[in-house]
């Protein structure tokens, strides 16, 4: 589970800011919400089951979700995707010399088989400055390792890392390469990276991830069932790959020896995209179920059921094996009530028994409501006039519990929203000002 996320000199993040799905010491208007919407990892910690960032258009609150996936990125790929010499693809704050030579931060706090571990790195374009690895049973933490550019300090409780410090290149992270060496520790604190979904834009690899998980038989239910009751009017999903007159011709040329045959299927299989077909009913004058139509879903669907499609496998999977999910503009293209379902499978503890977590930047303003979300759940991001991020949580305003959170953020109340200027005189019309003026004889 993630407890927090830091990060600083990175994109529009000046300073270090640092997220946090730790619940707060606070209560709800509803206790239902405080039950639903928190777990208890033991006597001390309560921790949040989601999260929403709001902020204005420019603000930042996208960089949050490309933040984690850089560290995520590298975490997994920077010991065998990366070369010697090769730049680390990091982009620090462009707007202050401050920044300039100074490497990008992050770190995150999560909770692996029951015990606690921080883990971070500060790099530049060229190479890893620093990075360190804590673990925590109780409240007292004990290093793993630290790393100050090329020199290490390995504990005795991390002898995995012991004779592989001089094997990892000065752009690589030590944590990416000691996991390679077999590692036990590293091992599965990759994999919770691994575990750690992240959604920024819909693109082929989030819609493919739905369709390997509907070829799964414990999945395909569960997705099917999610798209029906979201109402879309889809009894079905098929996924279809269609022989081609190409692979066709391939069967019936005998000039091709067996071989050279199943080479050639297989790279038309893994390069011919997959058909989604929905399923809807077709009914007859008396308004009866007759036969069942089937609709190419690129051609025939709206862009908010192939959003829904792209991220059911990602929800499914997610809540089953209670993962960490996180998007970027969910509401993009939804229903504000289906915006509000996802929300409530992750909140509710009927859908959500494995206490996964969800995090998601909006600007859906339905949902800053008392009814859905505690305080220390609403997140927002704001620029100064320097063009620096700032992070910070609705629980650190005195707010009422009975309070409208969604009015006090529109009237500017917390801040994170655009200050849009007069645009009356963009096509020559008078500005404010003229307008008030009484009229001159």
């Amino acid at each position: 589970m993630l407890l927090e996320f830091s990060v600083g000199n990175y994109k529009s993040f000046k300073d270090v800011v640092t997220f946090s799905m730790i619940a707060a010491k606070i209560s709800a208007k509803d206790k239902t919400i405080d039950y639903d919407n928190t777990f208890k990892v033991n006597d001390d910690l309560k921790v949040l089951k989601s999260a929403a960032i709001y902020g204005a258009n420019a603000s930042g609150k996208s960089n949050m979700s490309a933040a984690t996936g850089f560290m995520r990125w590298l975490v997994l790929n920077s010991s065998k995707e990366t070369q010697a010499k090769e730049e680390i693809n990091v982009e620090a704050f462009r707007l202050s010399t401050d920044t300039e030579k100074k490497p990008s931060y992050f770190e995150i706090i999560f909770i692996l088989d029951n015990e606690r571990f921080r883990y971070g790195f500060e790099v530049d374009r060229q190479q890893v400055v620093s990075e360190w690895l804590f673990r925590a049973k109780k409240t007292r933490e004990y290093n793993l390792f630290k790393r100050d550019f090329n020199q290490f300090k390995i504990a005795e409780k991390f002898a995995e890392g012991k004779e592989i410090t001089e094997k990892t290149r000065n752009n690589a992270l030590f944590i990416s390469v000691v996991a390679q060496f077999n590692g036990k520790i590293s091992q599965k604190i990759l994999q919770w990276f691994q575990d750690l979904h992240i959604i920024s834009g819909l693109n082929k690899a989030n819609r493919d991830y739905t369709i390997n998980s509907l070829q799964k038989k414990d999945y395909k239910h569960e997705i099917i069932q999610l798209i029906k009751k979201l109402d879309l009017g889809i009894d079905d999903i098929q996924v279809e790959q269609p022989l081609t007159s190409d692979l066709e011709n391939i069967f019936s040329r005998s000039e091709f020896s067996d071989n050279v045959r199943k080479h050639l299927i297989s790279q038309l299989l893994s390069n011919r995209r997959k058909t989604i077909a929905t399923i809807h009913w077709k009914y007859n004058s008396n308004g009866e179920k007759y036969r069942t139509e089937s609709f190419d879903i690129d051609s025939h669907e709206s862009e908010g059921t192939k959003k829904l499609f792209a991220l059911a496998g990602f929800l499914v999977d997610t809540l089953k094996k209670g993962k960490i999910l996180l998007i970027d503009e969910l509401d993009s293209s939804l229903h504000p009530l289906i915006t509000c379902a996802i929300i409530d499978l992750f909140n509710s503890s009927d859908t959500n028994s494995r206490n996964a977590q969800f995090v998601f930047t909006t600007h859906d303003t339905n949902l800053l409501s008392n009814k859905i979300f505690r305080r220390d759940q609403i997140w927002f991001v704001e620029k100064d006039v320097q063009g620096a991020t700032h992070l910070y949580s609705l629980v650190e305003f005195k707010v009422r519990n009975d309070a409208s959170f969604e009015s006090d953020y529109i009237h500017g109340k917390y801040g994170a929203i655009p200050f849009i200027g007069d645009l009356h005189r963009l096509t020559g019309g008078p500005s404010a000002e003229e307008r008030l003026e009484p009229d001159q004889e």
